[in-house]
């Protein structure tokens, strides 16, 4: 069974219906108008004069690169942003009134974005799944008191519709970052909404649950729901998509029927098939490269959910690993275990280059790159661009002293390897997901790290920038790097890869040299 049908809020608008249908069926959404809106962050315009109506039945691709704006956009006419003062006109329709706020109409929005998200590991909001998503139904971040039965059934049989009943009892924050973002997406379509608000909603999803996303996607063809999608691939485009809005620099490049935008521009090619890694063995002395962490019969408990069984492993310097499974698998438990995170079962063992009885866990950590999305929730919105980057020479969470010279000398150099010394004195609650991204890749190089532990390192990611990203991991492998990274699509693969992972429900499938496969579509 696929992703639920809206009933009875969702009336069906068949292409032969009298005009007169259309309009009681246009009634039951909301319409939203954006008149030459601007918006500013820190000082600086993010929005400038963008003019935009979303109306029932019409359902919208968003694009742009990182940091065009696309974001704050959807946040603006969701009403979590409000637009500069004085700058444009921002109004909704909705049961046939014109309302100039959308605090009248903010509980007929659904909002889904890596943002509300990241929330909960900020918070540590670490309810049951089942009752994150039950707070759908009276729009709060979190349970306010306890659901009825009613309250229940209703929950119940969404998570069953989305086939994520097992995963109800959890507590969330054990889940992974895909199961994450499903749960949420089941309290976006429990409050049954009016207009549909999805910002980056395929990342971190496996191939499975992103073709069921796709095709629920598809099925709203039938149906007045508006909604928009922000995406950077031209894969994650659904048929049934009817408009296009781009941005540029905040700034609007395109607006109008999809199917006269060149989206090929903005979005790029469809994913080619990844190159075989049949020779991909590993480098010339890799496999007798000194041993950097190793992993025998390790288990791995969140909780009272058991996330990693039994795991035997040996990662080795000039190595680079790619750890693939479905969501849930163990993927990022097992990074966040390598890194130091999470124990191991008194079961099992692992052991650390120059960690013995007596040192601190901290020093292996400062050798170590980590580029992960609970990160983004972890470093403080007030931290400047710098700072963060700053704080990767002691593996920590802004900076127990002031910054030496040294800190910032090594900060500079790594905020020119990556293009973003004019980002330097930024906070991070100005940047887009996309550009804190790199700037955690920046965060990991400033050291020049002996292992790499990237997670979905390249989600949120435009494709210039995902090339640019990847191209940097090669160089770093060829120097006698460790690299482990997790990926949910074949052609993220890194031309270095010389060994693979995969995980199934926290077991090891296969773990061996990369090897040759049909590439995915």
């Amino acid at each position: 069974m696929d992703f639920p049908a809206l009933q009875p809020r969702i009336m069906a608008t068949p292409a032969d219906a009298r005009p007169a249908d259309r309009s009681r069926a246009a009634r039951q959404f909301v319409e939203a108008r954006l008149r030459a809106v601007s918006l500013e962050r820190g000082g600086r315009r993010v929005l400038d004069e963008v003019s935009w109506t979303i109306r029932p039945g019409e359902r919208w691709v968003l694009a742009g690169a990182n940091g065009a704006g696309k974001t704050q956009l959807l946040k603006l006419v969701a009403g979590a942003v409000w637009p500069t003062a004085g700058r444009g006109v921002r109004q909704y329709l909705w049961q046939g009134r014109v309302w100039p706020t959308p605090q009248e109409v903010q509980e007929e929005i659904g909002y889904l974005g890596p943002e509300r998200q990241d929330k909960y590991e900020r918070y540590g909001w670490n309810y049951t799944a089942e009752e994150v998503v039950a707070t759908g139904l009276y729009r709060t971040d979190i349970p306010l008191e306890a659901p009825t039965e009613a309250d229940r059934t209703r929950v119940t049989a969404m998570l069953r519709r989305l086939r994520l009943a097992p995963l109800g009892p959890r507590r969330f924050l054990t889940l992974s970052y895909g199961e994450r973002r499903l749960m949420l997406l089941a309290r976006a379509l429990l409050s049954r909404p009016r207009l549909l608000l999805l910002d980056e909603l395929l990342n971190g999803l496996d191939d499975a649950n992103r073709r069921r996303a796709l095709r629920w996607l598809q099925g709203t063809a039938r149906s007045s729901l508006p909604w928009v999608l922000s995406t950077h691939r031209a894969e994650d485009v659904p048929p049934s998509t009817t408009h296009a809005l781009v941005l540029e620099h905040g700034r609007i490049a395109y607006r109008g029927p999809v199917r006269a935008g060149p989206l090929g521009r903005w979005l790029g090619e469809k994913a080619r098939p990844a190159p075989s890694h049949a020779s991909a063995s590993p480098r010339t002395g890799s496999s007798a490269g000194r041993v950097l962490i190793r992993m025998t019969d390790a288990s791995v408990h969140l909780d009272e959910h058991v996330a990693l069984r039994g795991v035997s492993l040996t990662i080795r310097a000039g190595e680079c690993w790619v750890v693939h499974g479905h969501n849930g698998s163990g993927k990022t438990t097992l990074l966040r275990t390598l890194y130091g995170d999470h124990g191991v079962a008194a079961s099992g063992h692992i052991e650390r280059a120059g960690i013995h009885p007596g040192v601190p866990l901290q020093q292996f950590k400062r050798h170590v790159g980590l580029v992960a999305p609970h990160l983004h929730a972890d470093h403080p919105q007030h931290l400047t661009v710098s700072e963060v980057v700053q704080s990767g020479r002691y593996a920590s969470i802004g900076l127990n002293d002031a910054p030496t010279s040294a800190d910032r000398a090594a900060a500079r150099r790594a905020l020119a390897q990556f293009g973003l010394t004019a980002l330097a004195r930024r906070t991070l609650r100005e940047l887009s997901y996309g550009q804190l991204r790199k700037v955690l890749f920046a965060r990991a190089w400033v050291r020049r790290p002996a292992l790499l532990l990237l997670d979905e390192p390249f989600s949120g990611l435009d494709a210039p920038t995902q090339r640019e990203l990847r191209d940097w991991i090669e160089p770093l492998v060829s120097d006698g790097a460790a690299v482990v990274m997790t990926v949910h699509r074949r052609s993220e693969w890194p031309g270095c890869c010389t060994h693979e992972l995969e995980l199934a429900h926290g077991c090891v499938r296969y773990a061996g040299p990369a090897r040759a496969r049909v590439a995915e579509a």
